[in-house]
């Protein structure tokens, strides 16, 4: 009777140890937290937990990484017969993208599963602080990340500057997809943007049986919605270890955002508990003006506007002064008509050497034909600053008695024009003249 009762009671002191055991064990494969204060997390880079418990990957410092992992491995994976099944597993997170510009926001923030927390080389940008160009696609890689991606890398094949990806040893995502959620009562698609500033909730389950991985994000204020965002066939097989991390990766580029965590929940043996927002911590108080963000992408636009139009102007002076011309007093007494130095310019195709007839006493003949009357003539430049070139110009544009003129088309007499320097002597060429100076 005594020993009858002995083995009762050993066997239910063995049921109560065993249960125990495996209330622990299920506790080690989970955890919650309602802000992080007080939490052991591996914090790396310029990651850092607010006084508050918020959890601040990264701030507006530019081309910046910050990483936070649970201190902890996990087992993703058990190994039989050679062969790696992969566990199931489930998460939810609460996260928010604050940009230091209203619409210009830092890379983003990436869901991380590692079998090390040693990134050594990763970039920040587009490589959100995991990979590097050199190391972006290894399947030795063994990494599973889920992406919110606010900057778009074509080279990367990002969809656009708002979506979320799923990452498999690369950050060129295998499936993406615009943020939006799935709303029960309307029955479609509500889009969201990433760098609000609001607060989002995002959870990621994975089901070994169906390998099936599906990716579901809402607004703080939506339960988790029926539908999810991404839900893609997924063989982790070859890609989880039998021990693995879990955390948040988050990178900034030449624009910067800050990343916030608000709460996570994980269990890698069954669905993760449900974040309660009332026990959140609040986020930093956002600037109550942003226009001066805008002024640093402003002020510079119309530097380079105002710096257009006064090169714009210089050259329009420039032009004008190129065809400018002086007027004499000589020539109330001897002038005849003249012509524009635009019209002599354009005759003579710019004075180019190829219509250079000669060399006069003081200057060079050109060839030009005038553009209103198709007329040949021959163009000789005289030195303005000359006083002999002046006093010859004068005496060979005097009209001699038997001479007529007939106005600026000049059918068969000489004409003239004046610009600073130098003089120009027109004459049909049919008189065939090389003109003194």
């Amino acid at each position: 009777m005594m020993i009858a009762s002995i083995k009762i009671r050993l066997f239910v002191l063995g049921l109560f140890v065993s249960l125990k055991l495996l209330a622990l064990a299920k506790e080690e494969n989970q955890f919650i937290y309602h802000g992080f204060t007080g939490t052991n997390l591996l914090l790396n880079e310029i990651a850092k937990i607010h006084p508050n418990g918020l959890l601040e990957l990264t701030n507006t410092s530019k081309r910046q990484i910050g990483r936070a992992f649970f201190p902890f491995p996990f087992q993703f994976s058990t190994s039989l017969f050679n062969n790696s099944r992969p566990f199931s597993f489930s998460t939810q997170f609460v996260f928010a993208m604050v940009p230091e510009l209203p619409t210009l926001g830092g890379q983003g923030i990436a869901f991380t599963v590692s079998p090390s927390v040693n990134f050594t080389g990763a970039l920040a940008t587009e490589y959100f602080g995991i990979l590097n160009s050199k190391t972006n696609g290894l399947s030795s890689n063994h990494l599973l990340a889920v992406e919110l991606d606010a900057v778009p890398s074509p080279d990367l094949k990002d969809i656009n500057d708002n979506h979320v990806g799923i990452d498999v040893n690369s950050v060129i995502s295998i499936d993406s997809a615009p943020v939006s959620y799935f709303s029960d009562e309307e029955k479609e698609n509500t889009s969201l943007t990433l760098i609000s500033g609001n607060m989002m909730n995002l959870w990621i389950d994975y089901d070994e049986v169906e390998r099936l991985l599906n990716v579901t994000v809402a607004p703080i204020t939506r339960t988790k919605p029926t539908l999810p965002l991404l839900s893609t066939s997924l063989d982790l097989s070859s890609v989880m270890l039998d021990s693995m991390y879990v955390g948040f990766s988050s990178s900034t580029g030449a624009v910067a955002s800050s990343h916030y965590i608000l709460g996570w929940s994980f269990n890698r043996s069954g669905q993760a508990q449900s974040l309660d927002v009332s026990k959140l911590p609040s986020l930093p108080p956002q600037r109550k003006s942003r226009r001066k963000p805008y002024l640093r992408i402003a002020v510079p636009a119309i530097a380079a506007i105002i710096l257009l139009l006064a090169i714009s102007g210089a050259a329009y002076i420039i032009r004008r002064k190129t065809y400018e011309e002086l007027r004499e007093d000589w020539e109330q007494e001897y002038g005849p008509p003249r012509f524009s130095y635009k019209d002599l310019y354009k005759a003579t195709k710019g004075f180019a050497y190829r219509e250079l007839l000669g060399r006069g006493g003081f200057g060079m003949v050109y060839r030009g034909v005038l553009p209103s009357s198709n007329m040949q003539v021959a163009v000789k430049k005289v030195s303005h600053d000359s006083r002999q070139g002046t006093r010859e110009f004068i005496v060979e544009i005097a009209p001699q008695p038997q001479e007529t003129f007939q106005g600026p088309d000049i059918h068969d007499e000489r004409t003239y024009c004046l610009e600073t320097s130098p003089c120009l002597l027109v004459e049909c060429l049919h008189y065939a003249m090389y003109l003194a100076p």
